[in-house]
């Protein structure tokens, strides 16, 4: 039976419904959740810009300045659907849905060996909590987790495809893609955990030697070295910012002061491994038990043993980390689908697992009509601000502090001001809107504030009128 074959069968069947619905509820999300500051909205923003400019090489964070945090892949699949269905969450989204449905589809095959449904390594991966948050965010993990396992199983099929040269040029085209997707650290995600299965499993330096080195780092460099050397062309220093402090100092010490995008992350030493857990959910919980259970079957396996070590190398290598986030865990989502997957048959509590899983995106579906769950998205972003119906777009202000959001909400026309020129303005404008943080309003003067009328007050912030 051919390969379109299965898929349709897969679809045909309860499981492809499932399939479905999760899909559904993520696409519906991506499509009604505003973009919440400081992240996704920064992201979005780069993206926004990058569309409006036309600079496809370098990433603005705002008109004139670069963004040197990141690898422009993700940014250019956002601006290119931005050009296609304008600047909306669903397009910017798009991209990573479509990434994660792909991911899925790329992982059918292993079902098919299991002589199960092929649709049931996706499912799992839905129903994992950091898997479907990023199925919707726009950030760039779900390209790196792309890229990571394009690497890993290319580098499987070389040892195991009787077409060893294709799926080795896969290994390498996977390298590249995550060199634009996040920078280098495609190599120290993929490298170690493959180098100690080559070391445990004993391949011959023979068998390594014929991986195609030559054509696969021609196709490598081909893909990424072009844009590396036309940014740093047109934005110098980006190399020194991004290899340096992005992949080193960020990692290593917590205080650095370089970073001019994000914030030092003070976390304790470890926190990855209860992020991996959480995030893993409730499909971390089998796996315990599976690893209690059989870790001596693990070393004689040369399957189980590679997608452990694909699991467990990306948490013990940020467990000496103190800056970082519950996100970088997400690489290794697709190695727990699949090992979920390899025991699928003798899992003796799939269903109220599988229940579990699934339950939980058709609850936050639920969750999203009431009121607490709004009233917490609209505190996450500005959109409610810049499109109030008394705001005029080309009259919007902040006042020292300039959200992402309202960037991008207002298309780059918010303008940030001192509070010495709003003194100004409030003596010698006519009429003007201004969103102001609570703390900035003590910079001030009481008899000039009584001028400006509340429109919204929301936790950190409120809008004001001056009419």
């Amino acid at each position: 039976m051919s390969f379109t074959k299965k898929i349709k069968k897969d679809f045909r069947s309860p499981y492809g419904w499932i399939f479905i619905l999760l899909a559904g509820i993520r696409l519906f999300f991506n499509t009604v959740i505003p973009l919440t500051d400081k992240t996704e909205a920064r992201y979005g923003e780069v993206a926004r810009l990058m569309a409006e400019t036309g600079n496809w090489i370098v990433p603005q964070i705002d008109y004139g300045i670069p963004f040197w945090a990141k690898p422009p892949l993700s940014t250019w699949l956002s601006a290119g659907t931005i050009k296609l269905l304008g600047d909306t969450e669903f397009a910017l989204r798009l991209p990573y849905w479509v990434m994660a449905i792909l991911i899925a589809l790329l992982l059918t095959p292993f079902g098919h060996q299991k002589k199960i449904n092929g649709l049931i390594p996706g499912i799992v991966l839905f129903t994992l909590p950091e898997f479907f948050l990023h199925a919707g965010v726009v950030s760039t993990d779900m390209t790196l987790s792309f890229s990571v396992a394009l690497t890993m199983i290319g580098f499987w099929k070389f040892f195991h495809s009787e077409k060893s040269k294709n799926t080795g040029l896969l290994f390498f085209m996977g390298i590249g893609i995550g060199l634009l997707a996040k920078g280098p650290i495609i190599g120290i995600l993929s490298f170690p955990p493959l180098f100690l299965w080559c070391i445990l499993q004993r391949i011959s330096l023979k068998k390594i030697i014929q991986m195609p080195w030559v054509l696969g780092g021609l196709l490598c460099l081909l893909i990424a070295l072009p844009w590396y050397y036309l940014m740093e062309v047109h934005s110098p220093g980006f190399i020194d910012y991004f290899i340096v402090g992005e992949h080193f100092l960020r990692f290593f010490d917590s205080s650095w002061s370089g970073d001019k995008y994000g914030f030092p992350k003070q976390q304790p030493l470890g926190i990855i491994w209860a992020f991996l857990l959480a995030g893993a959910l409730p499909w971390s919980i089998a796996l315990l038990g599976q690893l209690k259970n059989g870790l001596k079957n693990i070393w004689t396996d040369p399957g189980q043993l590679f997608l452990w070590l694909w699991i467990l190398w990306t948490p013990f290598f940020f467990t000496f980390s103190k800056s970082l986030i519950h996100t970088y865990t997400l690489p290794v989502m697709i190695p727990i689908a699949l090992l979920i997957t390899y025991h699928w048959s003798t899992f003796k509590r799939k269903k109220a697992f599988l229940s579990i899983g699934v339950g939980l995106p058709i609850l936050l579906l639920g969750a999203y009509f009431f009121k607490p769950a709004q009233t917490a998205l609209k505190n996450s972003t500005d959109k409610y601000l810049v499109f109030h119906p008394k705001v005029k777009v080309e009259e919007l202000y902040t006042l020292t502090y300039k959200s992402y959001s309202s960037q991008f909400y207002s298309r780059g026309k918010i303008k940030r001001i001192s509070p010495d020129v709003l003194e100004k303005m409030l003596k010698d404008t006519s009429s003007f809107s201004i969103i102001m943080e609570k703390k900035s309003l003590k910079q001030i003067k009481p008899e000039l504030l009584k001028k400006l009328k509340s429109l919204t007050v929301r936790r950190k912030n409120g809008l004001y009128l001056f009419d």
